[in-house]
């Protein structure tokens, strides 16, 4: 029978071990058994949650959206639509958060290309571009996307 530790279970799900609590504390794994002792003992079902869990945080899903996906998970029958269009909303996020992220790059490129420090030239065009965000070639002053 698979009966471990908190410290094993730490080490199997490569995962910290005030994170599994702070899991546990926020319902995304249950609470464990305890054994005489009062210490807590995990199966195998745990760490494969805690697995799932970890790999979804690997991939960028929020604690809510992962709180769905498990549910879905313990319903196999149902969900699979709803799991399929969290993944989309998750991947639409992040293709803003590129898009915005290149738009940074190419500004900072710009503003980067622009600075001549020769010729005893001390004028830096960083922080003239910094200063006034009018010198700025692209609009990159966007709200960063919702999750």
């Amino acid at each position: 029978m698979f009966d471990i530790a908190i410290g094993q279970l730490s080490k199997l799900a490569h995962c910290k071990v005030p994170t599994i609590r702070y899991y546990e504390e926020i319902g995304l794994l249950p609470t464990p058994a305890r054994n005489a002792g009062n210490q807590r003992r995990y199966s195998e079902k745990d760490l494969l949650k805690l697995q799932f869990i970890r790999h979804a945080r690997a991939l960028g899903f929020d604690l809510e959206a992962i709180r769905e996906l498990l549910q879905f998970q313990e319903a196999p029958n149902h969900g699979s639509h709803e799991a399929d269009e969290i993944a989309r909303r998750h991947l639409q996020t992040i293709e803003q958060k590129i898009t915005r992220l290149q738009a940074l790059q190419t500004e900072l490129s710009r503003m980067l290309g622009a600075c001549e420090h020769h010729n005893g030239d001390h004028n830096c065009r960083v922080l003239e571009v910094l200063a006034d965000h009018t010198l700025c070639a692209g609009d990159h002053d966007l709200p960063p996307p919702r999750e």
